[in-house]
């Protein structure tokens, strides 16, 4: 089956909500948003879920913790030197070094996942010249709909116009 893309072009973030809605409930195609900043009413039309970029920095955090009491501990172990009578596994000296492995481990796991789940490098073109639309970055909402079933492009045309669309173009 050949995809057809149409594209509609918004005013406001509303009004390509109201569209989103329209064609999520009847189940025409696949949607993607394009805005010039964050609008929720976009992201509950779309149904996002959370993301899960906070699960890596948790996990990178928890290794870096791990870590920063893990390394001075074999340290002290591997290379043991007893001054006055005190403990070798001392915690309070190793907090410090603790705090900033979880610290460091963290930014980087959440750097990783963000890099990773966004796809980053993304070399590919995009599978469609609809996609890409510098007015999306100034003060434009764009919505491209992806539909497989040709009967519906009639559908899709017609809930982005009765929804307020500026201009709709199809790309077979």
């Amino acid at each position: 089956m050949e995809t057809t893309y149409i594209r509609g072009i918004f005013d406001s973030g509303r009004t390509a909500a109201l569209a989103i809605t329209a064609i999520r409930d009847a189940d025409l195609g696949t949607v993607t948003a394009y805005s010039p900043s964050p609008n929720h009413d976009i992201d509950h039309a779309l149904d996002q879920v959370t993301s899960p970029v906070r699960t890596f920095t948790l996990i990178g955090a928890l290794l870096g913790c791990i870590s920063g009491f893990a390394l001075p501990i074999y340290t002290v172990y591997a290379w043991p030197l007893i001054t006055g009578g005190k403990p070798l596994i001392s915690i309070p000296p190793f907090v410090v070094i603790a705090f900033e492995l979880t610290i460091l481990f963290g930014a980087i796991g959440g750097m990783l996942g963000f890099l990773s789940l966004s796809r980053l490098p993304n070399i590919a073109r995009p599978s469609t010249k609809l996609a890409v639309d510098p007015r999306f970055s100034l003060d434009r909402f764009g919505v491209l709909v992806a539909c497989t079933d040709s009967q519906h492009v009639e559908l899709i045309r017609t809930a982005l116009d009765e929804t307020g669309a500026l201009e709709i173009e199809t790309d077979a």
